[in-house]
């Protein structure tokens, strides 16, 4: 006796057939109707499994992101590290998050560069009391990335405590792997 297998991807015989399951269909049992609903059948399946692959490569597209996620994460874990040591007055953490071309920019200080930062970092002079960063947002163009936001710190400076209320960005490059601050710009916020 010849015997006919159809494989049905769904529960679509009986409530006993589970999906993907296989039926074997004796030769001499089954009509020539019963064979075109089973080719039917194998068509329709595909059809079906096609259908369900073209209307989750949407979702699919998202998994291709999780690179660009990752670098946001990182972007957002260094701006901690960045408010964190300046709070601390830990020169060699912002040291290692700076690039060597880096250029700081901010109110009532001349444009320094990385080692002249460093060097003031270092003197002692002025002490956060407080750094705090809030509306940051991040975007990556792939091995660049800007960093905005609002920055309010308070300092003292030679004896002198003085708060600001800046505005700010923040140049990333990835370097050897690492992101690194090449420039950062600072401005007064605009008052409420």
């Amino acid at each position: 006796m010849s015997v006919i297998r159809a494989q049905t991807p769904f529960a679509t015989c009986s409530p006993n057939v589970l999906a993907n399951r296989v039926i074997d269909f004796p030769s001499n049992k089954i009509d020539s109707n019963c064979r075109r609903r089973l080719c039917s059948l194998n068509v329709s399946s595909s059809i079906a499994v096609l259908a369900l692959t073209v209307s989750l490569a949407p979702a699919a597209s998202c998994f291709g992101q999780t690179a660009h996620d990752a670098d946001v994460k990182e972007l957002e874990r260094l701006e901690i590290v960045w408010n964190d040591a300046h709070e601390r007055g830990d020169s060699n953490a912002l040291e290692a998050l700076w690039a060597e071309d880096l250029e700081v920019a901010v109110p009532k200080m001349p444009v320094m560069t990385k080692a002249e930062v460093l060097g003031f970092a270092r003197s002692g002079r002025m002490k956060f009391l407080h750094y705090a960063t809030s509306d940051v947002h991040v975007r990556v163009y792939g091995n660049a990335a800007v960093v905005t936001g609002r920055l309010q710190r308070t300092r003292t400076l030679n004896g002198n405590e003085i708060s600001d209320d800046w505005r700010f960005t923040k140049t990333y490059v990835r370097e050897t792997g690492k992101w690194r601050v090449v420039a950062f710009h600072a401005s007064e916020a605009a008052k409420p």
